[in-house]
């Protein structure tokens, strides 16, 4: 990896050696020296280029245009030298100097660009991002791919540094759709550290129909969960477990607690009775009570009481009967409270006693 990443650095560097604006003319002997540090380099003759180099660059550091464009010349040939042998922050200082001994914008930016990576190799992690936030923030109008990855260089940047809101704010100012499952995954990471579920979810919403992953579906349902959509996420989870894709006995019940969460507790029943029915889930108390409940949360009367009247049934107690007649008596089906206060009575529940004794009660005239 490191030999990688030294070929690519060294390569950016001679790629660009050369400046394309009208350069100030130069000396025959200077450019005669430049052509022989150049060769030396090619020859892999690092320290020879480095010593030479630098001493030539210090020699016309102070001098007119010509001269500053020549030392600028031997501090890139310096800084080429100096990558190839993995002394990065060195190899930037050279190009940093460089840099600010010419006057073309395009050539700036082009060196501005090269050091912010060097930076970065050399382990300066902060001073190689505002580098490369200042070259993109000159590039800003700019278009064309250049730009595209550079920005998503910054962003990636940003999110190894664990700078998750302002990786986010980058994130939102590229513009440009998400190409590939690398800058998905990336920009997925980025929004949930930023806490920015709802971000997060629109991203992962846009392919979702894609996958059949169950991570996916479940992670797309918990950041709806997490940015307040809990229909949002109940949906999901429902369509999920209808394609089949979420089908474990856990899946069953978060699928239950979401409808109850969202507002849709008929739809959780309906699940309920339904796997009862199939014996998918075990028939007792609690599968009966979570009928009930839900039931009851959906204010349907009818299917309520039935429900609440079989839990009862099956549990023998007091209380479950008192409950029912509770519901019954709050809902106007006396007939069905008396019953089941009798029942609790019968049962000892002394409660109850005062709620059939209630019941009883002649109406006030």
């Amino acid at each position: 990896m490191m030999n990688q990443t030294r070929a690519f650095l060294m390569g950016i560097l001679l790629l660009c050696s050369a400046p394309v604006w009208a350069a100030p003319a130069l000396p025959r002997d200077v450019i005669t020296d430049l052509n022989a540090v150049e060769e030396r380099l090619e020859a892999q003759q690092y320290d020879a280029v480095i010593e030479r180099a630098i001493a030539q660059a210090g020699r016309f550091a102070g001098g007119n245009v010509s001269d500053r464009f020549a030392s600028a010349l031997y501090r890139q040939l310096a800084a080429s030298a100096l990558s190839s042998v993995e002394r990065y922050a060195e190899a930037a200082d050279q190009l940093g100097t460089a840099r600010q001994s010419v006057d073309d914008a395009d050539t700036t930016k082009r060196w501005l660009l090269q050091e912010a990576k060097l930076r970065r190799a050399a382990g300066q992690r902060q001073s190689a991002v505002d580098l490369l936030s200042r070259w993109v923030n000159e590039h800003d109008r700019d278009s064309g791919p250049g730009k595209e990855v550079e920005r998503w260089r910054l962003v990636r940047w940003l999110a190894q540094d664990e700078q998750w809101r302002v990786a986010a704010e980058r994130l939102e100012g590229i513009g440009e759709p998400i190409s590939s499952d690398e800058q998905r995954e990336l920009a997925l990471a980025i929004y949930i550290n930023a806490d920015q579920p709802e971000r997060a979810l629109n991203g992962l919403l846009s392919t979702l129909g894609e996958t059949p992953s169950p991570a996916h579906w479940r992670q797309a349902a918990h950041l709806a969960q997490r940015a307040g959509k809990l229909k949002v996420a109940a949906a999901l989870w429902d369509t999920a477990w209808q394609l089949e894709i979420l089908t474990t006995a856990d899946d069953f019940w978060q699928l239950i607690a979401l409808h109850r969460m969202a507002g849709t507790p008929a739809r959780a029943a309906e699940y309920l009775e339904a796997a009862l029915a199939s014996g998918r889930i075990v028939y007792s108390e609690m599968a009966l009570r979570l009928v009930a409940q839900s039931w009851l949360q959906a204010r349907d009367i009818q299917r309520s009481l039935a429900s609440q009247h079989t839990l009862a049934q099956l549990t023998r107690a007091a209380d479950e009967w008192r409950l029912l007649g509770q519901h019954a008596y709050a809902w106007g089906h006396n007939d069905i409270a008396a019953t089941a206060f009798e029942r609790a009575v019968a049962l000892g529940d002394e409660n109850a006693q005062q709620w059939l004794a209630s019941l009883r009660l002649p109406p006030s005239r």
